[in-house]
């Protein structure tokens, strides 16, 4: 039996690039690694930290499902579903906080590190590794896809799991081990400055046509003249281009820069034509999905009761063990 691997978004608002290529592209190549036995859930309870408008929520975890399916996720392959759609989450969010060190919570950076950028302190913060290694015992999950940022909170949720084994005195929750990506794309912004929607530097996902161009169009370059020769690996068009392109169209490229007779503008163009031929098919795929909004909402219900399927049958060893039943 192939082993569950677990993943969760945060819907987090308009996806761009830097989304598709850091996280997106990767949790769907999953599916098709272990198809049938992964896991991927928006991750709408934690977003509550941030005390975000109810409408604005609703319709971000509707459109972050829509640009999923556009992509590529198989709902056949992954169970896809809303983290706040499963029975027994936040139960197993208050048993675990019972046997958590209040210093294991306050040696998280991720904590520290939101309090020094101004978000206003509350126990949801605090407590998000609680709530994130819940998500990950309850569907007994072997392997989790995490970035750098992340793998703190994934050792608390080993922490976690460890010892509440060693205080029940039964082995009733798997000990997850990382998936840890030393190769996940960082993806430059319009700025040369890591893609971040806090930079204002983004490139849509999925944006109008014209909005497109206008972005990369508008994308600052240097005062080299255009007969003049370029370096392509000190240009932010040309490291924006080679995220869309195949090897042998990115050094034909390199070759013009090289070569000069060749300006920027002309190398935005290219830029803008591979981005809108490498999304193509994505695009649409999403129109096609857009005409029957009802297949979202068909393909979350049907994730949750998989998944739920699954956390039943942890939540009553777990009730049983403390307790509870």
């Amino acid at each position: 039996m192939s082993k569950r691997i677990l993943t969760g978004i945060q819907p987090s608002g308009i996806l761009h690039i830097g989304n598709y290529f850091g996280a997106m592209r990767s949790a769907i190549e999953l599916q098709n690694q272990n198809p049938g036995n992964t896991f991927l859930f928006i991750a709408d309870l934690h977003s509550l930290t941030v005390n975000p408008e109810p409408a604005d929520l609703r319709m971000r975890v509707q459109r972050l499902a829509l640009d999923f399916l556009a992509c590529g996720l198989d709902p056949e392959k992954t169970a896809f579903f809303r983290q706040s759609d499963i029975n027994g989450v936040c139960e197993l969010t208050w048993i675990l906080n019972t046997i958590t060190n209040l210093g294991l919570l306050e040696r998280a950076h991720s904590y520290k590190d939101k309090i020094a950028k101004g978000f206003v302190p509350n126990n949801g913060l605090f407590s998000y590794p609680v709530l994130m290694a819940a998500d990950i015992l309850i569907y007994q999950s072997d392997l989790v896809p995490v970035g750098k940022d992340q793998k703190q909170h994934l050792e608390i949720t080993r922490d976690l799991a460890i010892r509440f084994n060693q205080v029940y005195k039964k082995d009733v929750f798997k000990i997850p081990e990382p998936i840890i990506s030393e190769s996940v794309a960082v993806v430059p912004g319009t700025d040369g400055q890591k893609m971040s929607k806090s930079y204002n530097n983004t490139i849509e996902l999925f944006g109008e046509e014209k909005a497109i161009r206008k972005k990369i169009m508008s994308i600052p370059t240097d005062s080299t003249p255009m007969e003049a020769p370029k370096d392509p690996d000190k240009c932010n068009i040309f490291a924006l281009y080679k995220l869309f392109s195949t090897q042998e169209q990115i050094d034909a490229l390199a070759a013009k820069y090289r070569a000069g007779n060749f300006g920027y503008g002309h190398a935005k163009q290219a830029l803008f034509e591979a981005y809108m031929e490498f999304f193509a098919p994505m695009r649409k795929r999403r129109e096609e999905l857009l005409k029957d909004p009802g297949y979202i909402e068909d393909v979350l219900k049907k994730g949750a009761e998989r998944a739920n399927a699954v956390a039943a049958v942890t939540m009553d060893k777990v009730r049983r063990t403390v307790g509870l039943k």
